[in-house]
């Protein structure tokens, strides 16, 4: 991802290069991490179905006992606080901090019985669960939406893939979190947002230079960065720097497109839409990609947060820095409750759910004993995952754990399983060969990795 607002200071010295000439100019009051992809073309075959992508992460790791897949047999040191209630749809159970999400059963499905064999931190499950693979040897694989925009570009003026509010930071690896493009190029990273939603302030001039910075003085920032070139031949020979001429010419047009301005306009949506979605960060990053893609936006990844530090989040560990189950239950649960029940409803409503992909899932599951803190620790040997829309099926439930929720108990599901079932929802051949690194061919999914097809 390529920012433009970089804090470093700029040193005018030998080591001059234009990215700093840039940190200087027009953009630098934007605060956005802006692409290096827009107006991509469309690369290889793909199916004539269109789909698109909403993928809500739950950044920290729900736990699976206390949400999707309730154990009330289970023995009290195992057993969430919380009891099982029924669904719209019969035989589809969940936990009762859900009741709205319980109403729209009919629109998703659930895997119960995710699982992968790394190791668990969050980082590796970063990976796993928005690439399909786990890094390794230095390779970067890319995020789904990162494939979609490469195989199938953008509409329009917008860009294909949006990430917000802000790419994932500190959940204590310093490993990737699978979030841009990788192998594919910065060509074809994301739109980062890097804006908050719920913020008051929040309104289309984020995507533009602040009042105080007419176009006259925009333009004349360009034709200045225009003047650098003579001075930077040898830069100029690199392929960065003719990227860099792509980045800065497309992120322009970008920055003056009504139908992008409108696209992002928030404030344009009724209150009561609004309030529908919850006033939470998470609440608006829903209402905003929903936008987004009835705009023409073909993947919007939302984090629900950014890191699992300081914050309650579904990090539940039970003791500071971290969350308690109890916590999760009064501040988290309700926000992905709200939006996520109305986003599936909204997006129903539209007519927009039969071609929309949505996605809500974690990096791992939870132990299933509650630790001394009342809290359960990283569990990557099961959990819960759910998706609708698009071509999935709804109502259905893949796979059992066992009675704990510690293991599958049948149709056990891994990360690049579910990637060929994100492709194929998407219209993808999962077997479809992407260039690798070294310019190796590699399959969008891991070699051997099927769709689950008791979803389609």
């Amino acid at each position: 991802m390529i920012r433009l607002d970089a804090p470093r200071p700029i040193r005018f010295c030998d080591g001059l290069s234009r990215r700093d000439f840039l940190h200087a100019g027009a953009l630098v009051p934007l605060g956005l991490t802006l692409p290096t992809f827009f107006g991509a073309k469309a690369r290889g075959a793909v199916k004539d179905q269109d789909v698109n992508c909403i993928l809500l992460f739950l950044v920290g790791a729900p736990s699976q006992l206390d949400t999707w897949d309730p154990k009330p047999d289970a023995p009290a040191e195992v057993r969430s606080p919380f009891k099982p209630i029924d669904t719209k749809m019969p035989g589809v159970r969940i936990t009762d901090v859900f009741p709205k999400t319980a109403q729209v059963a009919d629109k998703f499905s659930l895997i119960r019985t995710v699982y992968h064999t790394a190791s668990a931190v969050h980082d590796s499950g970063h990976q796993l669960m928005q690439t399909g693979r786990f890094f390794t040897g230095g390779v970067e694989h890319p995020h789904f939406g990162c494939v979609l925009g490469y195989l199938k570009g953008g509409r329009g003026e917008l860009p294909a893939h949006v990430l917000m509010p802000r790419p994932i930071g500190n959940t204590g690896g310093n490993m990737p979190h699978g979030q841009t493009a990788g192998y594919l190029g910065k060509t074809y990273d994301p739109f980062v947002l890097n804006a908050f939603p719920d913020d008051p302030k929040f309104k289309v001039p984020d995507l533009l230079p602040p009042d105080y910075v007419s176009a006259v003085r925009a333009n004349r920032r360009q034709k200045l960065r225009d003047a650098v070139d003579a001075a930077a031949r040898s830069f100029e020979a690199s392929p960065a720097a003719k990227q860099l001429d792509q980045d800065f010419a497309l992120a322009y047009k970008l920055m003056s497109s009504q139908e992008a301005r409108s696209a992002f306009a928030l404030d344009k949506e009724p209150a009561a839409m609004r309030d529908r979605y919850g006033r939470t960060r998470f609440g608006q990053s829903c209402l905003l990609a929903r936008r987004l893609i009835e705009a023409g936006v073909r993947f919007v990844t939302v984090n629900m947060f950014e890191t699992v530090f300081g914050e309650i989040t579904w990090d539940i560990h039970g003791s500071a820095p971290f969350t308690d189950i109890k916590q999760m239950a009064q501040l988290v649960v309700p926000s992905f409750d709200r939006a996520y029940s109305a986003l599936l409803s909204d997006l129903s409503e539209r007519g927009l759910l039969d071609t929309t992909l949505v996605i809500a899932v974690g990096e791992f599951g939870r132990t299933p004993k509650i630790n001394p803190a009342g809290g359960r620790d990283h569990h990557p040997g099961c959990w819960t995952m759910l998706i609708g829309g698009g071509p999935i099926k709804s109502g259905r439930i893949v796979g059992e754990s066992d009675k704990l929720g510690y293991a599958p108990k049948t149709r056990p599901v891994m990360p690049a399983e579910v990637a060929a079932t994100v492709f194929k929802a998407l219209g993808l051949d999962p077997h479809q060969e992407l260039p690798g690194p070294q310019n190796r061919p590699l399959p969008l999914a891991d070699f051997n990795a099927k769709p689950i097809e008791e979803l389609f």
